[in-house]
């Protein structure tokens, strides 16, 4: 059993492994350009599916390696966030819309801004501030009453938990390893397959990104859900997730840990504030992007070019705070994260995100014709 005297260093070790991560993810993400925006993009205006099929490499890899990491009994990931009985559909739908239409009014989603930001874009820096801003609003603030009060009231519940293995097993308990086993590898290798088999998918850079970001998630997974965890906490005789904002398991998202990030960098001197998981991956994002960027000397100071340029980016931060907490993630906290846990509201907050994101590509389209 765990001493509270050891909780320190293991909350130390949690941040410190998660950061590393984060480094690695930062660089990996800004050597090849992966973004999920840019891969809804390339397929709407030019039927590019490369970038496409790096971020549905991702996905496999980070089905595969979380489930099989569940099955081994390594982690569980029934306690994160995204496998909870709660089914809130609307919020899913409502949330992910939001931040779609957002990340294409800000050129990019919450992983992309922190990219940006290493490489020296002041843009990523008001879309961050503007995201974290309505995030913190979203959650605890004005805009969280009428999230409570509106969306989330509507939603079903769905026993024992909204992850498909436990789904389908329905009453039968000792049939979830096998199915959690079996459509991991059979939803998962899918997407991998898919992504190897378009050719042009098949470079270093691509692979990388794909292969890489999956398993950064999986290994996140891993560091706070089996690292992180105590059965037993000392303080309250509970079990634990060291070093989590959410009191479950963790792997990477990026827009509550965005609130967190400032909230943290504005209460620096209260001593309850600690980096969490969420910060730690945050700062490391941008710490990893940074000295790529550096290093590959691609790093450039970029600006706002004027008013509309700065109005999309303020509208589009601020609509994926508000979108992303939610639906209780992101492209990477729900995309990847959600995604690996075979939620069913993340692939529903998935697909809610991509039809925001293909609405706001078709408005701006509108926009340039109208205006021609």
């Amino acid at each position: 059993m765990i001493q509270e005297a050891d909780l320190p260093a293991l909350h130390a070790m949690v941040v410190w492994s998660i950061f590393a991560l984060g480094l690695v993810l930062g660089a990996v993400m800004n050597r090849t350009n992966f973004c999920t925006m840019g891969a809804i993009s390339d397929i709407q205006n030019m039927g590019e599916w490369t970038r496409m099929r790096m971020w549905l490499c991702a996905i496999g890899v980070a089905i595969v390696g979380a489930q099989l990491l569940d099955a081994a009994g390594l982690i569980d990931v029934t306690k994160s966030i995204y496998a909870v009985p709660a089914f809130t559909w609307l919020s899913y739908l409502v949330g992910g819309f939001l931040f779609g239409f957002g990340m294409v009014l800000a050129s990019g989603c919450g992983s992309k801004t922190l990219v940006r930001i290493g490489g020296g874009s002041l843009k990523g820096v008001v879309t961050f501030l503007a995201l974290g801003l309505a995030a913190y609003m979203t959650l605890k603030g004005v805009f969280g009453v009428v999230r409570v009060a509106t969306v989330d009231t509507v939603s079903a519940r769905l026993a024992p938990g909204q992850d498909l293995p436990r789904l389908l097993a329905g009453d039968d308990a000792g049939a979830v390893d096998t199915l959690r086993i079996t459509l991991g590898l059979a939803i998962g290798g899918a997407l991998i397959a898919f992504a190897f088999a378009g050719r042009e998918f098949r470079r270093f850079d691509n692979v990388l990104g794909g292969v890489a970001t999956g398993a950064v998630i999986v290994a996140a997974w891993y560091v706070s859900a089996h690292l992180g965890y105590v059965a037993e906490d000392p303080r309250t005789l509970e079990e634990a997730f060291i070093a989590t904002n959410s009191g479950r398991a963790e792997s990477f998202s990026f827009v509550s840990p965005v609130a967190y990030t400032l909230e943290l960098l504005m209460f620096w001197s209260d001593a309850s504030k600690h980096v969490t998981v969420g910060i730690a991956a945050v700062l490391g994002m941008i710490a990893g992007s940074f000295l790529y960027a550096v290093a590959a000397r691609r790093f450039r100071w970029e600006g706002l070019h004027g008013a509309e340029d700065t109005a999309n980016h303020l509208v589009g931060g601020a609509l994926m705070g508000v979108g992303g907490v939610t639906a209780l993630g992101c492209t990477i906290g729900q995309g990847l994260s959600g995604v690996s846990t075979l939620s069913l509201g993340s692939f529903l907050a998935l697909a809610a995100i991509i039809a925001g994101a293909v609405t706001a590509m078709r408005y701006q389209v509108w926009r340039v014709e109208r205006m021609a």
